[in-house]
């Protein structure tokens, strides 16, 4: 399974993030590019230890049965719900070259921190997660919004 955590896997996803451009059309889904880029990087400041999500409702009814659904190598459905903490929409398309800068800053510090400064706050819908499932849950995540543009 593709885990961020993984130099190989990071790098087809930095590959990928450097193929994006601000004029991608979206294929699903509701947020635009920035959007979207901004909103990778707010999840990916939660296993960093960034941010703290509240656990969902839901999320604490069914997360933990949900988790090894998602923990698998096929991909993300797509016009999943998301969380609204990690819904931005106070962001201009200008805005599109500093997020898709700070995207790669964040992926390799997620990688550089290594395994051992993965934060234990629980994810806000499946609840506590191991460094790994983080990085999977990671690179699944960056791996359907760069489908979602094409890329």
């Amino acid at each position: 399974m593709k885990n961020l955590y993984n130099e190989v896997d990071k790098n087809e996803i930095l590959h990928r993030l450097e193929n994006l451009k601000v004029d991608a059309e979206r294929k699903w889904g509701k947020m635009n590019i920035v959007q979207m880029l901004a909103h990778l990087n707010a999840s990916i400041e939660t296993p960093l230890g960034k941010n703290f999500p509240k656990r969902m409702f839901i999320g604490r009814i069914i997360g933990k049965l949900m988790k090894k659904k998602f923990l698998n190598d096929q991909p993300m459905a797509k016009n999943a719900p998301t969380d609204k903490m990690y819904v931005v929409t106070d962001i201009s398309i200008d805005d599109f070259d500093k997020e898709k800068q700070k995207t790669k800053e964040l992926i390799t510090l997620f990688y550089t921190n290594g395994k051992e400064k993965c934060s234990t706050h629980p994810h806000s819908f499946f609840g506590k997660l191991s460094p790994d499932e983080w990085g999977i849950l990671q690179w699944k995540h960056f791996d359907h919004h760069l489908r979602q543009f094409g890329v």
